[in-house]
């Protein structure tokens, strides 16, 4: 890669680190490439020389999101045996993360989900997309805790997939919008009910 193409490529990640954090604060709907481009110290032309559209921008962030997200929660815990060793993992560091304070920690999938839970359009179908395979792969590991013989062989995976989603909503609720420091410990202990009620 030679240097210029080495910078744009810097300059690229800083564009969607911009944007990633934009979205955070203020939702995806309020990425377009001006308020980027004043986020990131650029020109508007400089933004759109690099990513395109705002579609493309808002596409941009949505993937590179999903990215660190499976790279903070999902790969580290596939460390961990399969089974009930990998899912408690995947929930510890799942709900470690939206407990850090910072733009950089924050979730775009559940706030993206309610702004964008009435609307049509490729924006949505991509955020669902995303989500949804964050969910199946949450239920691959569900279902791998049921055939190790750690959860109850009647576990219905969606129903605990469901529960853990519900769990990972409240927390953010109460992190972010209460401010409350308890709030993960709160999570935590849920996380040990919700889990002895499914042990085999």
């Amino acid at each position: 890669m030679d240097a210029k193409t080495a910078k744009s490529e810097v300059t690229r990640a800083a564009i969607v680190g911009a944007g990633m954090d934009l979205a955070a604060a203020e939702g995806l709907e309020a990425l377009t490439l001006q308020a980027v481009a004043d986020r990131a110290g650029l020109s508007k032309s400089g933004v759109f020389s690099r990513i395109g559209s705002r579609e493309a921008l808002q596409k941009a962030v949505v993937e590179e999101f999903g990215r660190r997200f499976l790279a903070d929660v999902f790969a580290p815990a596939m460390q961990q045996a399969k089974g009930l060793p990998r899912l408690d993992e995947i929930v510890r560091l799942w709900l470690a993360r939206m407990s850090r304070p910072g733009a950089h920690n924050s979730c775009i999938y559940v706030p993206g989900a309610f702004e964008l839970d009435d609307r049509d359009g490729e924006l949505r179908e991509l955020l669902l997309h995303e989500v949804t395979r964050w969910r199946a792969a949450l239920r691959r590991t569900v279902l791998q805790a049921v055939e190790a013989g750690h959860l109850q062989a009647d576990t219905d995976a969606e129903q605990l997939v469901g529960e853990i989603y519900a769990l990972a909503i409240g927390l953010l609720h109460d992190t972010r919008f209460l401010r409350d420091p308890a709030a993960p410990a709160r999570a935590a202990a849920s996380w040990a009910r919700l889990r002895r009620s499914y042990l085999a």
